[in-house]
């Protein structure tokens, strides 16, 4: 990967690595269990390509964020990654203190060391520069006792936080796999596109989706966005479609004046190149019922596109030899309303072309229909998925090319 260190790079043996991953993973609200551990196994191959090497490996993760509910430690997420990779992976709930320097001088090479939960320490989660976090607590402790620094936390390279981007000014950097993985592959539809490109966005955020439709259409990165979810129905909005009051009430907040502007100027701008729902699912009398956009109900919210829409977007990407898939086409989690999810995935699988999906809430999706296998590619990225669609630079990923150029293995 041009201007990045990667593993070749580096001779790790007997050497002291600290790997920064992302596992945040999905957890049960009443057990605190995970319930999905996808982003445990993403990063199996790296790691044990840096145990093979006989590196010593501390890990280094996070798992959401304090206030929040699954604000948790790692311990678990260290018997998952043991269970995966079929060897003891050894966890201390500890960064900073002495536990955490222990053990650390006490890793093995070939063996792996899990450090305590990253978002427990207020600084990590500052948003400053590269060169601020570089001097942080969290870097002058660890830096000292390691040799090389790898991130393979693509799903976390969109935030300039600390254990993201602090350690490349002052230690040899590299990508791990699965970040060099996720480049490429993404480098592959965003820059060097195969003809027709297609991109589906749903989510809730008018600006965001403006913005990406903006970005992907007027750089010419994908020829048709194709906008479905509630996404589909804020553009509807714009385009002065009466929605009814409840399929409004999800986007509410979206709704002002400013969004709604930003999406006409979008529409305006490109035309026939984006495509919005004609028909929508509802829930009546407990069963899926299909609506003509115009006749959406107010005592019955929207909660998937509807047939004609299905179809219509289905023969578009039919044809296509690239899509894109980021937010689902409605609320998959409701049965009988992932009819539009499923079949807008199966006409990208059934295309031929390159099809990626990205973004947890589209991943949750295909996993629930059994489809995540058949996907040329599966972004663990979310807000990275993003800024590439908004063609925003991933701060990890700059830091890792400062390290390429100013440090010297």
């Amino acid at each position: 990967m041009k201007g990045i260190y990667t593993l070749e790079d580096f001779n790790v043996r007997d050497k002291t690595v600290l790997l920064r991953v992302d596992i945040n993973c999905p957890m049960d609200r009443s057990t605190l269990r995970i319930i999905n551990d996808s982003r445990i196994r993403r990063i199996v191959p790296t790691v044990r390509e840096l145990m093979g090497k006989r590196a010593k490996v501390v890990v280094l993760a996070h798992q959401s964020r304090k206030g929040k509910w699954d604000f948790t430690s790692l311990e678990q997420h260290s018997e998952r990654l043991s269970r995966h990779l079929n060897a003891p992976v050894r966890y201390v709930d500890d960064i900073l203190g002495d536990s955490a320097s222990k053990a650390i001088s006490e890793t093995k090479p070939g063996t792996v060391l899990l450090l305590g939960n990253v978002r427990g320490i207020d600084s990590e989660s500052k948003e400053l520069s590269m060169m601020e976090h570089s001097g942080s607590e969290i870097v002058n402790t660890l830096a000292p006792q390691i040799d090389f620094y790898v991130n393979d936390a693509f799903a976390a390279a969109h935030r300039s936080q600390c254990s993201l981007v602090g350690f490349q000014p002052r230690v040899p950097s590299a990508s791990g796999r699965l970040m060099a993985k996720e480049l490429y592959a993404l480098s592959a539809i965003f820059d060097v596109p195969r003809r027709p490109s297609v991109f589906i966005l749903g989510g809730a955020k008018i600006d965001d989706a403006a913005n990406m439709v903006d970005h992907v259409l007027g750089s010419g990165i994908a020829d048709t966005v194709i906008l479905a979810g509630l996404a589909g129905i804020a553009f509807l909005k714009a385009r002065g479609v009466d929605i009814g009051e409840a399929s409004s009430a999800p986007i509410k907040d979206e709704l002002t004046t400013e969004n709604l502007q930003k999406a006409k100027d979008v529409m305006s701008k490109y035309g026939h190149r984006i495509l919005l729902p004609t028909d929508v699912a509802v829930e009546r009398n407990g069963k899926r019922q299909n609506v003509l956009i115009g006749d959406m109900p107010d005592n019955a919210p929207s909660l998937d596109i509807g047939d004609a829409s299905i179809a219509k977007f289905a023969k578009v990407i039919a044809s296509s030899r690239t899509t894109l898939m980021s937010g689902p086409a409605g609320m998959y989690e409701k049965e009988g309303f992932d009819v539009g999810t499923k079949a807008l995935m199966e006409a990208m699988i059934d295309s031929g072309g390159q099809s990626v999906i990205g973004g947890g809430h589209t991943v949750g999706a295909a996993d629930k229909l059994d489809l995540t296998d058949r996907f040329s590619y599966v972004s663990t990225g979310g807000g990275a998925l993003e800024a590439f669609l908004l063609g925003q630079e991933l701060p990890v990923v700059e830091a890792l090319r400062y390290s390429f150029d100013n440090v010297k293995v």
